[in-house]
C-alpha cells in the first residue's frame, strides 16, 4: 500500500488496484475512507475488535498512547484535574469551551435541578430483589427513564436533545446512591441543592437513616470530594471505548437516548471494561500478604501462568496512563487520612513499589493504570466493591451523553451496520428428519 498525496493506493496480487481517499484530523494518524473499497474490489475489511478502524468523526477527546497524552476538548487531562471540578470538565465535553462564571453557574444551577427522580421510581426500585447487583439496578432503572422522557422527546431539537443530557448527567448519581441504598435496606435520601455534585452523591450514599441531614463540613470530608472530584474527571470519558461505542451504535437507530445510556452501562460492566478497579481489588485478596508479592510477580511474569496483574500496563497506553500519575498523588493522600492500619493498602502501596523497581516491568512499560489507583480510593472511601463500576458509570455519563449530543447533530448520520466474515456452511438443501443420518 502506498499514500499518493491525499490518496491510498491498494494493489492486490491478481492486479487489481483501489485509490481510497485519506481522512485527516487535528491530531493523530490519517484514516483510509474504506467507503467505496467493496465497489472498487469487492471486498471488506476484516478488523477484530476495531483495533484499527476509526468508527467515526469526533472533536471531544484525543489520545496519544504512545507518548501518554489525554486531552478533552484539546485540554491536557493534567491541567483539567488539578483546576476544574467535574461538572466545568463535563460542560467543556458537552459544549466544546470551557464555561465563564455565569455559564459553570447557571450548568450546576440546572443539574441541581434535574438531580430528583420521580416518585414513581420508588416503587420500581422496589421490584429488585434486595441482594441484586447495582450494577443490574443501573441498567434497569437509567432504561426505565426511557418511559418518563419519551412523548415529549423530539430528537430533531437541539434543545431537547441538551435537556435530556442534561437530565441524565443530574440524576446517575442520584440512581446510583439508591441502588446503594436499596441493597443495604436504607430509605432513599433525596438530593440537596446547596451541595456539590460529588457532595451531593455522598450525602445521598451514607447520611444515615437517623440524620434528617449530613453536616456538610463535619460529615463530608473535604479529602473524600477532592478525590471523587478527580476520579470522575479522569473516567469522564476515554475516546471511541467499548461502551462509548456502544451508546454511538445504539444512538444511530435512533433509539431513546436513555436506552442507549442503558446500553452503555451494560457494556461497562464487562470485567474488561469498567470492573478493572474491582479486579484489582481481587487480584490483593489473592495475593493475600506482602511478603507473597514475590511469587505472584513471578507467575505475572510466567507466560504459562494464567495469574495476571491488574491494575498494570494499558491496551492504549504503551509508555504510562497519564491518569494514573495524577491519581496516584491523590491515592495516597487517601490513604494517609483513612487508612492507617488496614493490611490490604499496605500491600497495594508495597505492590506498587515493587514494580516500579523491578526490571522486567520498567522494560515492558507496566506502570500502575488509573484502575489500580481508583479502585484503593474508593475501598478507601468505604465504597462498597460491587459499586466501583457504578462509580465509573457516573463520570463516565458526561462522556456518554457529550458523544450522543455531538453524533445527534450530525446531518448525515447513518445507522451502524458492520459486515462480517461468514465461516457457516455452504448452501444446502432441507432434508426431513426421516431421512437425516
Amino acid at each position: 500500500m502506498s499514500q499518493d498525496q491525499d490518496k491510498a493506493k491498494i494493489i492486490l496480487e491478481s492486479g487489481q488496484q483501489a485509490e481510497l481517499p485519506l481522512v485527516k484530523g487535528t491530531k493523530g494518524e490519517a484514516g483510509i475512507d474504506i467507503g467505496t473499497l467493496h465497489k472498487q474490489l469487492g471486498l471488506f475489511t476484516y478488523d477484530p475488535g476495531f483495533m484499527s478502524t476509526a468508527s467515526c468523526k469526533s472533536a471531544i477527546t484525543y489520545i496519544d498512547g504512545e507518548n501518554g497524552v489525554l486531552l478533552y476538548r484539546g485540554y491536557p487531562i493534567e491541567q483539567l484535574a488539578k483546576n476544574s471540578s467535574f461538572l466545568e470538565v463535563a460542560y467543556l465535553l458537552m459544549n466544546g469551551e470551557l464555561p465563564k462564571d455565569d455559564e459553570l453557574a447557571g450548568f450546576v444551577d440546572e443539574i441541581n435541578h434535574h438531580t430528583m427522580l420521580h416518585e414513581a421510581l420508588r416503587s420500581f426500585f422496589d421490584g429488585f430483589h434486595y441482594d441484586a447487583h447495582p450494577m443490574a439496578m443501573m441498567v434497569g432503572v437509567m432504561g426505565s427513564l426511557s418511559a418518563f422522557y419519551h412523548s415529549e422527546l423530539d430528537m430533531n431539537d437541539p434543545e431537547h436533545r441538551r435537556i435530556s443530557a442534561m437530565r441524565m448527567l443530574a440524576k446517575v448519581p442520584t440512581i446510583a446512591a439508591a441502588c446503594y441504598r436499596h441493597s443495604v435496606g436504607w430509605p432513599f435520601v433525596y438530593p440537596r441543592m446547596d451541595l456539590s455534585y460529588c457532595e451531593n452523591f455522598l450525602n445521598m450514599m451514607f447520611s444515615l437513616p437517623s440524620q434528617k441531614f449530613i453536616d456538610k463540613e463535619n460529615y463530608i470530608d473535604p479529602v473524600a470530594v477532592k478525590a471523587l472530584d478527580v476520579l470522575f474527571i479522569l473516567h469522564a470519558d476515554h475516546e471511541q471505548n467499548a461502551s462509548t461505542s456502544t451508546v454511538r451504535l445504539a444512538s444511530s437507530t435512533g433509539a431513546n437516548p436513555y436506552a442507549c445510556v442503558a446500553a452503555g452501562i451494560s457494556a461497562l460492566w464487562g470485567p474488561a471494561h469498567g470492573g478493572a478497579n474491582e479486579a484489582v481489588l481481587s487480584m490483593l485478596a489473592e495475593i493475600g500478604t506482602v511478603d507473597r508479592i514475590p511469587e505472584f510477580i513471578a507467575r505475572a511474569k510466567d507466560k504459562n501462568d494464567p495469574f495476571r496483574l491488574m491494575g498494570f500496563g494499558h491496551r492504549v497506553y504503551k509508555n504510562f496512563d497519564p491518569r494514573a500519575t495524577i491519581v496516584r498523588e491523590v491515592c495516597h493522600e487517601v490513604l494517609e487520612k483513612y487508612t492507617l492500619d488496614d493490611p490490604m493498602f499496605e500491600l497495594a502501596m508495597a505492590l506498587e513499589e515493587y514494580a516500579l523497581k523491578d526490571e522486567y516491568f520498567i522494560e515492558k512499560k507496566l506502570y500502575p493504570n488509573v484502575d489500580f489507583y481508583s479502585g484503593i480510593i474508593y475501598k478507601a472511601l468505604k465504597i462498597p466493591e460491587e459499586m466501583l463500576t457504578v462509580m465509573f458509570v457516573i463520570a463516565r455519563t458526561a462522556g456518554w451523553v457529550s458523544h450522543w449530543l455531538e453524533m445527534m447533530a450530525e446531518p448525515t448520520r447513518r445507522i451502524g451496520r458492520p459486515r462480517q466474515i461468514y465461516t457457516g456452511y455452504d448452501r444446502r438443501d432441507y432434508v426431513a428428519p426421516e431421512e437425516r443420518q
